[in-house]
Protein backbone atom coordinates (compact mmCIF):
# COMPACT_ATOMS: atom_id res chain seq x y z
CA UNK A 1 0.00 0.00 0.00
CA UNK A 2 3.19 2.33 -0.10
CA UNK A 3 6.26 2.00 -1.60
CA UNK A 4 9.89 3.03 -2.69
CA UNK A 5 8.25 4.36 -6.45
CA UNK A 6 7.70 7.94 -5.88
CA UNK A 7 8.61 11.20 -7.46
CA UNK A 8 11.11 12.95 -5.39
CA UNK A 9 10.62 14.90 -2.36
CA UNK A 10 12.46 17.42 -0.39
CA UNK A 11 14.16 15.60 2.23
CA UNK A 12 13.77 17.16 5.89
CA UNK A 13 17.64 16.26 6.83
CA UNK A 14 20.92 15.06 5.30
CA UNK A 15 23.45 12.91 6.20
CA UNK A 16 27.03 14.19 5.49
CA UNK A 17 30.05 12.33 5.38
CA UNK A 18 32.44 15.01 6.44
CA UNK A 19 35.37 13.43 3.86
CA UNK A 20 36.15 11.42 1.35
CA UNK A 21 34.15 7.99 0.77
CA UNK A 22 35.40 5.09 2.45
CA UNK A 23 37.20 7.52 5.23
CA UNK A 24 36.52 7.41 9.10
CA UNK A 25 35.51 10.63 9.21
CA UNK A 26 32.46 11.75 11.28
CA UNK A 27 28.75 11.40 9.39
CA UNK A 28 26.38 14.35 10.59
CA UNK A 29 22.39 14.82 9.88
CA UNK A 30 21.21 18.16 9.32
CA UNK A 31 18.20 19.91 7.77
CA UNK A 32 18.25 19.81 4.03
CA UNK A 33 17.71 23.39 3.81
CA UNK A 34 20.60 24.43 6.45
CA UNK A 35 22.74 22.15 4.61
CA UNK A 36 22.42 24.03 1.53
CA UNK A 37 23.26 27.38 2.90
CA UNK A 38 26.17 26.18 4.27
CA UNK A 39 27.09 24.86 0.74
CA UNK A 40 26.14 28.20 -0.89
CA UNK A 41 28.13 29.61 2.02
CA UNK A 42 30.95 27.54 1.30
CA UNK A 43 30.68 27.65 -2.48
CA UNK A 44 30.05 31.17 -3.52
CA UNK A 45 30.59 35.21 -2.54
CA UNK A 46 27.52 36.82 -0.76
CA UNK A 47 29.02 40.07 -2.68
CA UNK A 48 27.64 38.50 -5.95
CA UNK A 49 24.78 39.53 -8.35
CA UNK A 50 21.33 37.83 -6.23
CA UNK A 51 20.88 36.34 -9.95
CA UNK A 52 24.06 34.43 -9.82
CA UNK A 53 23.42 33.39 -6.30
CA UNK A 54 20.08 32.01 -6.91
CA UNK A 55 21.11 30.30 -10.23
CA UNK A 56 24.02 28.50 -8.09
CA UNK A 57 21.78 27.53 -5.57
CA UNK A 58 19.53 26.02 -7.79
CA UNK A 59 22.48 24.43 -9.15
CA UNK A 60 23.68 23.25 -5.65
CA UNK A 61 20.08 22.05 -4.82
CA UNK A 62 19.93 19.39 -7.61
CA UNK A 63 23.25 18.21 -7.40
CA UNK A 64 22.35 17.27 -3.76
CA UNK A 65 18.98 15.61 -4.68
CA UNK A 66 20.01 13.58 -7.17
CA UNK A 67 22.55 12.06 -5.36
CA UNK A 68 19.86 11.48 -2.52
CA UNK A 69 17.06 10.38 -5.05
CA UNK A 70 19.42 7.99 -6.79
CA UNK A 71 20.53 6.83 -3.57
CA UNK A 72 24.80 6.61 -4.78
CA UNK A 73 25.83 6.19 -1.68
CA UNK A 74 23.64 4.26 0.16
CA UNK A 75 23.33 2.13 -3.16
CA UNK A 76 27.24 1.11 -2.18
CA UNK A 77 26.67 0.12 1.02
CA UNK A 78 27.44 3.38 2.66
CA UNK A 79 24.91 4.89 5.71
CA UNK A 80 25.18 8.71 4.51
CA UNK A 81 23.99 10.60 1.48
CA UNK A 82 26.17 12.86 0.49
CA UNK A 83 30.52 13.73 1.28
CA UNK A 84 31.87 16.76 1.93
CA UNK A 85 35.01 16.17 -0.75
CA UNK A 86 35.24 18.72 -3.51
CA UNK A 87 36.48 16.06 -6.09
CA UNK A 88 33.45 14.25 -6.11
CA UNK A 89 30.62 16.73 -4.33
CA UNK A 90 30.13 19.80 -2.98
CA UNK A 91 32.00 22.18 0.40
CA UNK A 92 30.12 21.41 3.33
CA UNK A 93 31.82 23.23 6.42
CA UNK A 94 29.95 21.66 9.28
CA UNK A 95 29.91 24.33 11.81
CA UNK A 96 30.88 27.05 9.61
CA UNK A 97 28.65 30.76 9.70
CA UNK A 98 26.19 31.34 7.14
CA UNK A 99 25.50 34.93 5.25
CA UNK A 100 22.72 36.22 5.49
CA UNK A 101 21.21 36.83 2.35
CA UNK A 102 22.28 33.10 0.93
CA UNK A 103 19.97 31.74 4.07
CA UNK A 104 17.45 34.54 2.44
CA UNK A 105 17.55 33.10 -0.33
CA UNK A 106 17.91 29.39 0.10
CA UNK A 107 14.62 29.60 2.41
CA UNK A 108 12.63 30.83 -0.81
CA UNK A 109 13.80 28.20 -3.41
CA UNK A 110 15.16 24.88 -1.10
CA UNK A 111 12.05 23.69 -2.44
CA UNK A 112 12.71 24.21 -6.01
CA UNK A 113 15.48 22.26 -8.34
CA UNK A 114 16.53 21.31 -12.04
CA UNK A 115 14.80 18.42 -14.48
CA UNK A 116 15.32 17.84 -17.98
CA UNK A 117 11.51 17.66 -19.41
CA UNK A 118 10.47 14.44 -19.22
CA UNK A 119 12.36 12.82 -16.67
CA UNK A 120 12.01 13.14 -12.88
CA UNK A 121 14.90 12.53 -11.24
CA UNK A 122 16.80 16.05 -10.07
CA UNK A 123 19.64 17.11 -12.54
CA UNK A 124 22.75 16.14 -11.88
CA UNK A 125 23.81 19.85 -11.95
CA UNK A 126 27.81 19.50 -12.22
CA UNK A 127 29.54 23.03 -11.70
CA UNK A 128 33.10 24.10 -10.73
CA UNK A 129 34.54 27.42 -10.39
CA UNK A 130 35.50 28.54 -14.09
CA UNK A 131 39.05 29.87 -12.82
CA UNK A 132 40.99 26.91 -11.70
CA UNK A 133 38.86 23.99 -12.27
CA UNK A 134 36.39 23.72 -15.72
CA UNK A 135 34.20 21.19 -16.03
CA UNK A 136 31.18 21.09 -18.91
CA UNK A 137 28.63 22.69 -16.29
CA UNK A 138 28.16 26.04 -14.50
CA UNK A 139 30.81 27.67 -14.34
CA UNK A 140 30.45 29.66 -10.54
CA UNK A 141 32.81 32.82 -11.80
CA UNK A 142 31.13 32.65 -15.35
CA UNK A 143 27.53 33.00 -13.87
CA UNK A 144 28.51 36.22 -11.77
CA UNK A 145 29.61 37.30 -14.93
CA UNK A 146 26.19 36.99 -16.41
CA UNK A 147 24.52 37.90 -12.99
CA UNK A 148 26.20 41.27 -13.76
CA UNK A 149 25.09 41.73 -17.28
CA UNK A 150 21.34 40.91 -16.48
CA UNK A 151 20.74 37.64 -16.82
CA UNK A 152 18.15 36.25 -14.78
CA UNK A 153 18.29 33.04 -12.93
CA UNK A 154 17.14 30.53 -15.47
CA UNK A 155 18.91 32.23 -18.26
CA UNK A 156 22.31 31.57 -16.89
CA UNK A 157 21.36 27.93 -15.74
CA UNK A 158 20.23 27.47 -19.41
CA UNK A 159 23.43 28.89 -20.92
CA UNK A 160 25.44 25.89 -19.22
CA UNK A 161 23.14 23.41 -18.59
CA UNK A 162 21.21 23.92 -22.47
CA UNK A 163 17.99 25.21 -22.91
CA UNK A 164 16.59 21.79 -22.82
CA UNK A 165 15.66 22.48 -18.78
CA UNK A 166 12.95 22.71 -16.45
CA UNK A 167 12.67 23.84 -12.46
CA UNK A 168 10.48 22.06 -9.97
CA UNK A 169 8.75 24.38 -7.94
CA UNK A 170 7.68 24.21 -4.30
CA UNK A 171 8.23 20.44 -3.75
CA UNK A 172 6.88 18.34 -1.41
CA UNK A 173 9.22 17.76 1.98
CA UNK A 174 9.10 14.61 3.59
CA UNK A 175 10.85 12.71 5.94
CA UNK A 176 13.90 10.69 4.49
CA UNK A 177 13.26 7.27 3.55
CA UNK A 178 15.24 4.43 2.16
CA UNK A 179 13.63 2.99 -0.94
CA UNK A 180 14.27 -0.69 0.39
CA UNK A 181 10.90 -1.99 1.69
CA UNK A 182 12.24 -3.53 4.83
CA UNK A 183 11.16 -7.08 3.57
CA UNK A 184 13.01 -9.40 0.91
CA UNK A 185 10.66 -9.78 -2.14
CA UNK A 186 10.52 -13.30 -3.50
CA UNK A 187 7.75 -15.50 -5.68
CA UNK A 188 4.38 -14.38 -4.61
CA UNK A 189 5.49 -11.21 -3.61
CA UNK A 190 3.26 -8.09 -5.32
CA UNK A 191 2.77 -4.42 -5.20
CA UNK A 192 4.66 -1.11 -6.20
CA UNK A 193 8.32 -2.11 -4.79
CA UNK A 194 8.05 -5.28 -7.26
CA UNK A 195 6.80 -3.23 -10.32
CA UNK A 196 10.23 -0.85 -9.24
CA UNK A 197 12.29 -4.20 -9.30
CA UNK A 198 11.33 -5.12 -12.83
CA UNK A 199 11.47 -1.78 -14.79
CA UNK A 200 14.88 -1.65 -13.25
CA UNK A 201 15.98 -5.19 -14.34
CA UNK A 202 14.33 -4.61 -17.68
CA UNK A 203 16.59 -1.90 -18.13
CA UNK A 204 19.53 -3.54 -17.32
CA UNK A 205 18.98 -6.37 -18.99
CA UNK A 206 20.03 -3.77 -21.78
CA UNK A 207 23.07 -3.58 -21.13
CA UNK A 208 23.36 -6.96 -19.83
CA UNK A 209 21.57 -9.24 -22.99
CA UNK A 210 21.97 -12.14 -20.20
CA UNK A 211 19.48 -11.17 -18.22
CA UNK A 212 15.56 -12.64 -18.94
CA UNK A 213 13.36 -9.74 -20.27
CA UNK A 214 10.25 -9.53 -17.89
CA UNK A 215 7.58 -9.33 -20.36
CA UNK A 216 4.77 -7.69 -18.56
CA UNK A 217 5.91 -4.97 -15.35
CA UNK A 218 2.77 -5.98 -13.54
CA UNK A 219 3.83 -5.69 -9.90
CA UNK A 220 3.43 -9.19 -9.72
CA UNK A 221 6.69 -11.01 -8.78
CA UNK A 222 6.11 -14.49 -10.75
CA UNK A 223 8.60 -16.77 -12.40
CA UNK A 224 10.41 -14.34 -15.07
CA UNK A 225 10.63 -12.07 -12.27
CA UNK A 226 12.96 -14.89 -10.61
CA UNK A 227 14.58 -15.91 -13.68
CA UNK A 228 15.95 -11.98 -13.84
CA UNK A 229 16.89 -11.74 -10.26
CA UNK A 230 18.63 -14.45 -10.59
CA UNK A 231 20.38 -14.11 -13.71
CA UNK A 232 21.04 -10.33 -12.16
CA UNK A 233 22.53 -11.91 -8.90
CA UNK A 234 24.69 -14.52 -10.81
CA UNK A 235 26.35 -11.51 -13.19
CA UNK A 236 26.79 -9.48 -10.38
CA UNK A 237 28.41 -12.27 -7.37
CA UNK A 238 25.47 -12.18 -5.52
CA UNK A 239 23.88 -14.98 -4.03
CA UNK A 240 21.67 -16.45 -6.86
CA UNK A 241 18.55 -17.25 -4.62
CA UNK A 242 16.10 -15.06 -6.42
CA UNK A 243 15.06 -13.24 -3.66
CA UNK A 244 15.44 -9.52 -3.45
CA UNK A 245 16.82 -8.13 -0.04
CA UNK A 246 18.82 -5.55 0.90
CA UNK A 247 22.01 -6.33 -1.12
CA UNK A 248 20.41 -7.09 -4.19
CA UNK A 249 17.99 -4.52 -3.76
CA UNK A 250 20.38 -2.02 -3.54
CA UNK A 251 23.02 -3.43 -5.87
CA UNK A 252 19.59 -3.23 -8.88
CA UNK A 253 19.77 0.70 -7.70
CA UNK A 254 23.58 1.03 -8.53
CA UNK A 255 23.57 -0.41 -11.45
CA UNK A 256 20.53 0.60 -12.94
CA UNK A 257 22.07 4.44 -12.39
CA UNK A 258 25.40 3.39 -13.79
CA UNK A 259 23.73 1.95 -17.32
CA UNK A 260 21.22 5.12 -17.15
CA UNK A 261 24.19 7.43 -16.25
CA UNK A 262 21.47 9.21 -13.62
CA UNK A 263 24.73 10.89 -12.40
CA UNK A 264 25.98 12.79 -15.34
CA UNK A 265 24.72 15.40 -16.97
CA UNK A 266 23.88 13.66 -20.27
CA UNK A 267 21.57 10.83 -18.54
CA UNK A 268 19.20 8.83 -19.90
CA UNK A 269 16.56 9.99 -17.36
CA UNK A 270 13.47 8.51 -15.53
CA UNK A 271 10.82 8.71 -17.65
CA UNK A 272 7.44 9.82 -15.52
CA UNK A 273 5.95 5.71 -16.71
CA UNK A 274 8.84 4.42 -14.59
CA UNK A 275 7.78 6.08 -11.45
CA UNK A 276 3.90 5.75 -11.51
CA UNK A 277 2.43 3.08 -8.98
CA UNK A 278 1.21 -0.10 -10.75
CA UNK A 279 -2.15 0.83 -8.80
CA UNK A 280 -3.14 3.46 -6.81
CA UNK A 281 -2.77 3.73 -2.81
CA UNK A 282 -7.41 3.56 -2.84
CA UNK A 283 -10.05 0.62 -3.67
CA UNK A 284 -13.46 2.01 -4.42
CA UNK A 285 -16.56 0.76 -5.96
CA UNK A 286 -15.62 -0.12 -9.34
CA UNK A 287 -12.44 -1.40 -8.78
CA UNK A 288 -11.66 -5.18 -10.09
CA UNK A 289 -7.34 -7.61 -9.42
CA UNK A 290 -5.47 -8.60 -6.67
CA UNK A 291 -6.08 -6.04 -4.62
CA UNK A 292 -9.47 -6.48 -4.37
CA UNK A 293 -9.14 -10.21 -3.58
CA UNK A 294 -6.57 -9.80 -0.89
CA UNK A 295 -9.45 -7.01 0.54
CA UNK A 296 -12.08 -9.16 0.75
CA UNK A 297 -10.63 -12.00 1.57
CA UNK A 298 -9.42 -10.18 5.07
CA UNK A 299 -13.21 -8.83 5.07
CA UNK A 300 -14.30 -11.99 4.58
CA UNK A 301 -12.53 -13.34 7.72
CA UNK A 302 -13.03 -10.57 9.99
CA UNK A 303 -16.67 -10.74 9.56
CA UNK A 304 -16.61 -14.14 11.09
CA UNK A 305 -16.23 -12.60 14.68
CA UNK A 306 -18.15 -8.86 13.92
CA UNK A 307 -21.34 -10.20 13.06
CA UNK A 308 -21.90 -6.25 12.35
CA UNK A 309 -19.84 -6.32 8.88
CA UNK A 310 -21.61 -8.77 5.95
CA UNK A 311 -20.40 -11.68 4.47
CA UNK A 312 -19.12 -10.74 0.55
CA UNK A 313 -17.59 -12.58 -1.77
CA UNK A 314 -14.31 -13.46 -2.85
CA UNK A 315 -14.35 -12.31 -6.41
CA UNK A 316 -11.84 -10.16 -6.81
CA UNK A 317 -14.71 -7.09 -8.20
CA UNK A 318 -15.52 -4.22 -5.96
CA UNK A 319 -19.21 -4.03 -6.39
CA UNK A 320 -21.65 -2.95 -3.81
CA UNK A 321 -21.79 -6.25 -1.69
CA UNK A 322 -18.21 -5.23 -0.77
CA UNK A 323 -18.53 -1.49 -0.19
CA UNK A 324 -21.48 -2.35 1.76
CA UNK A 325 -18.71 -4.41 4.11
CA UNK A 326 -16.22 -1.80 3.93
CA UNK A 327 -18.75 0.79 5.04
CA UNK A 328 -19.72 -1.66 8.02
CA UNK A 329 -15.71 -2.10 8.69
CA UNK A 330 -15.49 1.90 8.95
CA UNK A 331 -18.15 2.37 11.02
CA UNK A 332 -17.36 -0.43 13.42
CA UNK A 333 -13.91 0.87 14.14
CA UNK A 334 -14.59 4.43 13.69
CA UNK A 335 -12.96 5.40 10.72
CA UNK A 336 -14.77 7.57 7.89
CA UNK A 337 -17.60 5.75 6.52
CA UNK A 338 -17.07 6.36 3.09
CA UNK A 339 -16.64 2.79 1.27
CA UNK A 340 -13.02 3.55 0.51
CA UNK A 341 -9.93 1.72 1.17
CA UNK A 342 -7.55 3.91 1.60
CA UNK A 343 -4.05 3.07 3.62
CA UNK A 344 -5.61 4.00 6.93
CA UNK A 345 -8.25 1.46 5.87
CA UNK A 346 -5.84 -1.75 4.84
CA UNK A 347 -3.83 -0.98 8.28
CA UNK A 348 -6.61 -1.28 10.45
CA UNK A 349 -8.14 -4.66 8.58
CA UNK A 350 -4.55 -6.01 8.58
CA UNK A 351 -3.86 -4.71 12.33
CA UNK A 352 -7.84 -6.25 13.48
CA UNK A 353 -6.68 -9.22 11.52
CA UNK A 354 -3.73 -10.17 13.28
CA UNK A 355 -5.60 -9.39 16.30
CA UNK A 356 -8.16 -12.22 15.83
CA UNK A 357 -5.18 -14.36 14.82
CA UNK A 358 -3.27 -13.59 17.81
CA UNK A 359 -6.23 -14.21 20.15
CA UNK A 360 -7.88 -17.59 18.73
CA UNK A 361 -6.67 -21.07 20.97
CA UNK A 362 -4.77 -23.41 18.97
CA UNK A 363 -7.68 -25.53 18.43
CA UNK A 364 -8.94 -22.87 16.35
CA UNK A 365 -6.72 -23.86 13.65
CA UNK A 366 -7.42 -27.18 13.23
CA UNK A 367 -11.13 -26.12 11.89
CA UNK A 368 -10.08 -23.33 9.88
CA UNK A 369 -6.09 -22.99 8.44
CA UNK A 370 -5.18 -19.77 8.19
CA UNK A 371 -1.32 -18.36 6.52
CA UNK A 372 -0.04 -15.24 7.55
CA UNK A 373 4.14 -15.71 7.13
CA UNK A 374 6.01 -15.08 3.98
CA UNK A 375 5.08 -16.44 0.90
CA UNK A 376 5.82 -19.94 0.77
CA UNK A 377 7.75 -20.57 -2.54
CA UNK A 378 10.55 -22.74 -3.94
CA UNK A 379 13.14 -24.13 -1.73
CA UNK A 380 10.77 -23.30 1.43
CA UNK A 381 10.50 -27.19 3.78
CA UNK A 382 7.82 -26.53 6.53
CA UNK A 383 4.81 -27.64 8.05
CA UNK A 384 2.49 -25.53 6.03
CA UNK A 385 4.39 -26.85 2.67
CA UNK A 386 3.01 -29.88 3.48
CA UNK A 387 -0.61 -28.59 4.21
CA UNK A 388 -0.59 -27.08 0.61
CA UNK A 389 0.60 -30.39 -0.60
CA UNK A 390 -1.80 -32.19 0.85
CA UNK A 391 -4.83 -29.75 0.05
CA UNK A 392 -3.69 -29.54 -3.70
CA UNK A 393 -3.53 -33.37 -3.86
CA UNK A 394 -7.03 -33.80 -2.55
CA UNK A 395 -8.42 -30.96 -4.76
CA UNK A 396 -6.70 -32.54 -8.16
CA UNK A 397 -9.26 -35.72 -6.87
CA UNK A 398 -12.01 -33.36 -8.31
CA UNK A 399 -9.87 -31.04 -11.14
CA UNK A 400 -8.18 -32.86 -13.28
CA UNK A 401 -6.18 -30.10 -14.26
CA UNK A 402 -4.05 -29.83 -10.66
CA UNK A 403 -1.01 -32.34 -10.59
CA UNK A 404 -0.63 -34.48 -8.20
CA UNK A 405 2.07 -33.61 -5.78
CA UNK A 406 4.83 -35.55 -3.38
CA UNK A 407 3.37 -34.78 0.61
CA UNK A 408 6.77 -34.31 1.71
CA UNK A 409 6.57 -30.31 3.01
CA UNK A 410 9.37 -29.44 0.68
CA UNK A 411 8.36 -26.70 -2.04
CA UNK A 412 9.92 -27.83 -4.95
CA UNK A 413 8.73 -27.26 -9.22
CA UNK A 414 6.24 -29.41 -8.82
CA UNK A 415 4.42 -27.87 -5.97
CA UNK A 416 4.85 -24.54 -7.60
CA UNK A 417 3.49 -26.38 -11.20
CA UNK A 418 0.48 -27.22 -8.94
CA UNK A 419 -0.11 -24.36 -7.02
CA UNK A 420 -0.08 -22.46 -10.40
CA UNK A 421 -2.76 -24.27 -11.57
CA UNK A 422 -4.97 -24.37 -8.66
CA UNK A 423 -4.21 -20.45 -8.86
CA UNK A 424 -5.76 -20.32 -12.69
CA UNK A 425 -8.58 -22.10 -11.71
CA UNK A 426 -9.69 -19.54 -9.34
CA UNK A 427 -9.03 -16.85 -11.33
CA UNK A 428 -5.97 -15.63 -8.97
CA UNK A 429 -2.67 -14.59 -10.33
CA UNK A 430 -0.85 -18.00 -11.39
CA UNK A 431 2.35 -17.02 -9.57
CA UNK A 432 2.98 -20.68 -8.27
CA UNK A 433 3.69 -18.90 -4.27
CA UNK A 434 1.43 -19.34 -2.00
CA UNK A 435 0.89 -16.09 0.43
CA UNK A 436 -2.21 -15.45 2.69
CA UNK A 437 -5.10 -15.41 0.05
CA UNK A 438 -4.12 -18.38 -1.92
CA UNK A 439 -3.90 -20.65 1.37
CA UNK A 440 -7.47 -19.25 2.36
CA UNK A 441 -8.49 -20.07 -1.14
CA UNK A 442 -6.80 -24.06 -0.99
CA UNK A 443 -8.21 -24.37 2.86
CA UNK A 444 -11.66 -22.71 1.93
CA UNK A 445 -11.70 -25.50 -1.22
CA UNK A 446 -10.35 -28.48 0.41
CA UNK A 447 -13.33 -27.60 3.20
CA UNK A 448 -15.96 -27.62 0.79
CA UNK A 449 -15.21 -30.71 -1.28
CA UNK A 450 -14.44 -32.53 1.89
CA UNK A 451 -17.96 -31.47 3.38
CA UNK A 452 -16.22 -29.65 6.32
CA UNK A 453 -17.81 -25.62 5.26
CA UNK A 454 -19.42 -24.20 8.28
CA UNK A 455 -23.00 -22.79 7.61
CA UNK A 456 -22.20 -19.55 7.68
CA UNK A 457 -19.20 -19.56 5.40
CA UNK A 458 -19.32 -18.13 1.92
CA UNK A 459 -18.79 -20.56 -0.64
CA UNK A 460 -15.90 -19.46 -3.09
Amino acid sequence: MNGSVRLPVIPETVTVHLGPPGSAAQNVTVPFSDYIKNVASSEIYPTWSENAIRANILAQISFALNRIYTEYYRSRGYDFDITNSTAIDQSFVYGRDIFDNISRITDEIFTDYLVRPGSVEPLFALYCNGTTVTCNGLSQWGSEQLGREGRTPFEILTNYYGDDLSIVMDAPVAAGEESYPGVALRQGSSGNEVAFIQTRLNRIARNYPAIPRITEVNGIFGQETDDAVREFQRIFSLTPDGIVGRATWYKIIQIYGGVKSLSDLTSEGIPIEDVTNISDDELSAGDSGVGVIELQYLLSFISDFVPFIPKVRIDGIFGSETEAAVRAFQTYYGLEENGVVTTPVWEKLVSVYRGFLESLPAEYFSNFDIYLGSPLTIGDENIYVERVQTYLNFISDFDSSIPKVTVDGIYGPGTAAAVRAFQSSQGLEPTGSVGGTTFGFLAREYRRLSGQNTAGEEQV
